[in-house]
């Protein structure tokens, strides 16, 4: 009998053994159904690169943080649905999905562009170029985050996977501001280093949409950057003057002409300029009284070019998509008022960049650049030198909208529907010295500083993406107790965005900074005075 249960429990022992294997060999052969053995798990740096780029640009500048942001800043008037609300300050800029979508791209383009820069490196013979662009890239992604959101996830936050394709992280900690902008400033300067060396092999090439690999361009636009952000820690500066005269050396060794500026302009019939997209779609944006009336008090020569009319105001029978104002002199002149403008579309006036097409989207310009040294020259008390470099300024920003509106009167979709009728001549350069000769030199002789700011203010407006670029100036200028930029809204000013819905919800650290996102109106991020 013993030896009948002996040789019972051996066989059930057995069998026990036989189906634990069995599982084990059906858990192995999942794990292997479910792994995707026909696709690469790698690529070389230059096709990632490709993505990162054109990310940054059209997500990242020209996205929905720039669309906001020209609310914000009176570049435009919100007069329909989400962008009405950020119009009005209701909900819209506090709730933390209004920028999820963004938020969530820029980590993701982050996250790529940190793998740009390993890949790069291990590669069988370093690609120094590559890897200078991707640390570039970095920068600029980098501090979109956080001059958006202020002290948010980012050293812990878009790193590579690890080889089980978890995260490496699953809760970033939220690192603060000055923390990130010693990361950026370190990927600006690593980028400064690797970009002059070149690449051993497989070159980026026409994989860069924007220099074609030439790292030397790619270097000024490092400089320039540099110059940027070295501006905009300037209420944190320990040594302004010094810190001021870096920017000169910075913008000395950048662009040197409007074909130096970082465009991406790949846009065409089928690749549209994203504030086009948006427009085009949803119509949900109007001209800003508070910006034409800048225009008007120094007689500037651009409202007869930036402005066209709402299309409920067509005259009856017009085969034209819209028809240009000629100034506010124009019987069809009707711009939105600020904060009080009702909720309707087609009936304002809109800019004209809304039709750009085609029009390139800028990482930076070149007046940007001449902007910087002007700023940087009057807070030196160098009047003569701050004066011509903002004459160079304003005309180069002209040329530059001038080169918008072509992307608005050339745009294919539009001319399919009519087309806009062009009334009045483009500004040339010899008008645009001429405007600065009698109606800006006045007002910089009264007030150097202000009137560098304004200029560059009315610069930014435009289908480029630099209305973000004006937000980070105006808060700026708060911290310095600067109000030279006179914004109308009588709403409360938004101080930043509201960190993404993604994460506020997923990480419990990102959802204690966010509370109840009012903070938007009371917490300027750290350089512009704040605590986070």
């Amino acid at each position: 009998m013993k030896a009948i249960n002996s040789n019972i429990w051996k066989c059930i022992l057995f069998a026990a053994l036989g189906f634990t294997a069995l599982a084990s060999c059906s858990e192995d052969a999942m794990d292997r159904v479910n792994e995707d053995n026909d696709h690469t798990t790698s690529a070389p740096a230059k096709f990632v690169l490709a993505d990162v780029i054109t990310s940054t640009a059209f997500s990242n500048v020209g996205g929905d943080l720039n669309t906001y942001f020209s609310v914000y800043t009176e570049h435009t008037v919100g007069v329909d649905n989400q962008l009405y609300n950020a119009e009005i300050r209701n909900g819209e800029p506090s709730v933390s999905s209004t920028f999820n979508n963004v938020w969530e791209n820029l980590y993701s383009t982050l996250k790529n562009a940190r793998i740009v820069i390993l890949t790069a490196s291990d590669e069988v013979a370093a690609n120094y170029t590559t890897r200078g662009i991707a640390e570039v890239l970095t920068a600029i992604n980098g501090a979109l985050i956080t001059d958006a959101f202020g002290d948010t996830p980012y050293s812990q936050a878009a790193l590579p996977q690890l080889k089980d394709g978890k995260p490496q992280y699953m809760a970033p900690n939220v690192d603060t501001q000055e923390a990130i902008y010693q990361a950026i400033m370190k990927s600006l300067d690593d980028a400064i280093v690797d970009l002059p060396k070149g690449d051993a092999k497989d070159k980026v090439g026409s994989y860069d949409f924007i220099y074609k690999g030439d790292g030397a361009k790619w270097l000024k636009l490092a400089y320039g950057l540099k110059a940027r952000y070295t501006m905009r820690l300037l209420a944190r500066s320990k040594n302004r003057e010094a810190d001021l005269q870096k920017v000169l050396e910075y913008v000395d060794k950048s662009f040197k002409s409007i074909d130096d500026q970082a465009a991406y302009a790949i846009y065409d019939a089928n690749n549209l300029n994203p504030l086009f997209g948006f427009q085009w779609s949803r119509d949900g944006l109007a001209a800003s009284k508070s910006y034409s009336d800048k225009l008007i008090e120094r007689k500037d020569p651009r409202l007869r070019r930036f402005f066209c009319i709402g299309q409920d105001h067509l005259p009856k029978g017009s085969k034209r998509v819209t028809i240009q104002i000629k100034g506010a002199d124009d019987p069809a002149f009707l711009m939105a008022e600020n904060g009080t403008a009702t909720s309707i579309k087609y009936h304002y006036n809109v800019p004209i960049f809304f039709y750009a097409q085609v029009c390139p989207t800028l990482l930076m310009s070149y007046h940007e650049l001449l902007f910087l040294k002007a700023e940087a020259l009057a807070r030196l008390n160098k009047t003569a030198e701050a004066e011509a470099a903002l004459k160079e300024a304003v005309v180069a920003a002209i040329a530059n909208a001038e080169m918008g509106l072509k992307g608005a009167f050339k745009a294919p979709t539009v001319a399919g529907y009519g087309g806009i009728e062009e009334t009045t001549e483009a500004i040339t350069e010899k008008e645009a010295e001429e405007y600065f000769d009698k109606n800006v030199k006045p007002l910089f002789t009264a007030n150097p500083l202000r009137e560098v700011m304004i200029q560059k203010y009315l610069a930014m407006l435009g289908a480029f993406g630099e209305s973000t670029e004006c937000y980070n100036d105006i808060r700026r200028m708060k911290a310095l107790k600067e109000d030279f930029v006179k914004l109308s809204n009588p709403k409360p000013f938004p101080l930043r965005a509201p960190y993404g819905d993604s994460d506020v919800l997923a990480n419990p650290k990102v959802k204690e900074a966010y509370g109840n996102g009012q903070y938007v109106y009371s917490d300027p991020v750290w350089w512009a005075g704040g605590n986070r």
